[in-house]
């Protein structure tokens, strides 16, 4: 598995709405828009470049699991955020960072369309653009790599983990198979182009610890012209004498995001060794 991630610092004090993962996703794709498309309709439907366009990959593509998602933090004081890509996404780092160019320094962000002429991006924490300009791009990807392993952990539900189970979505408590799952599915499928349904082991550990509430979050979405739902569960669980392949996951986890709409920022975790 191979990944960027990308931040991009503002270095501005505007004060962004509480829930921001829309509102990026959305003002990168006009950015991206501008920096792809090549038909003079500027229409994806029957679109004679669909099968091998970027855009409509990552905005229009339906039924898809797609390769990247944003990196943010609720009720942030600043328009800094984060966005990972995945495998093939990899190769298009040179437009996405041109789209963030000029989603920065000429689109803006929110109604007020804030610019940030300052800012700073780091591609896997090395600076390839400040105040407007580009130093080189020629950066290696990532990989997932475990110098050290701790079968005592906490699970940190940063962002609101949306995820359904029997076709209900999950308001009160969620078990760690569910959360190992989805990081395994997620997984096999951006990675390997496999789809699968359960684990191939079966966990150890001890939930010690959980303490978790609903968080309920709506947004407007002007494609769609309707709001939605951003809802999940955060907070903490505590685990002990968790097993070396379930750490790799939830490592992992941390890198692909858990559950549902991980794209808008939802499903981040982190993972504090005890």
């Amino acid at each position: 598995m191979r990944y960027y991630k990308i931040d991009i610092n503002t270095n501005e004090n505007f004060k962004p709405p509480y829930f921001t993962g829309s509102m990026f996703r959305g003002a990168m794709g006009y950015a991206l828009k501008k920096v792809i498309c090549i038909n003079p309709t500027y229409k994806c439907d029957g679109c004679f470049a669909q099968s091998s366009c970027l855009f409509y990959h990552f905005y229009e593509a339906q039924n898809i699991l797609h390769h990247y998602r944003f990196d943010i933090e609720l009720d942030s004081n600043r328009f800094d955020f984060g966005l990972y890509l995945f495998g093939s996404a990899c190769d298009d780092l040179p437009y996405i960072l041109s789209a963030l160019d000029i989603l920065l320094t000429k689109q803006g962000l929110t109604k007020n369309n804030y610019t940030f002429k300052e800012a700073s991006i780091f591609v896997n924490s090395m600076e390839v653009y400040r105040d407007g300009e580009f130093n080189s791009i020629d950066i290696a990807t990532k990989t997932l790599e475990l110098d050290s392993f701790s079968p005592d952990i906490k699970i940190k539900l940063q962002t609101p983990l949306r995820m359904k189970k029997k076709n209900k979505l999950l308001k009160e408590s969620i078990e760690i198979e569910d959360i190992l799952r989805s990081i395994y599915q997620r997984e096999q499928e951006i990675f390997y182009n496999k789809k699968v349904f359960k684990l191939e082991y079966k966990p150890s550990y001890t939930t010690t610890a959980t303490a978790l509430n609903y968080k309920s979050i709506i947004r407007q979405s002007n494609k769609q012209q309707t709001k939605m739902n951003m809802d999940g569960l955060l907070g903490e669980i505590v685990i002990l004498g968790i097993d070396k392949d379930s750490y790799r996951l939830l490592k992992l986890g941390e890198i692909i995001g858990v559950g549902k709409q991980t794209v808008m920022g939802l499903g981040r975790i982190e993972i504090e060794d005890l």
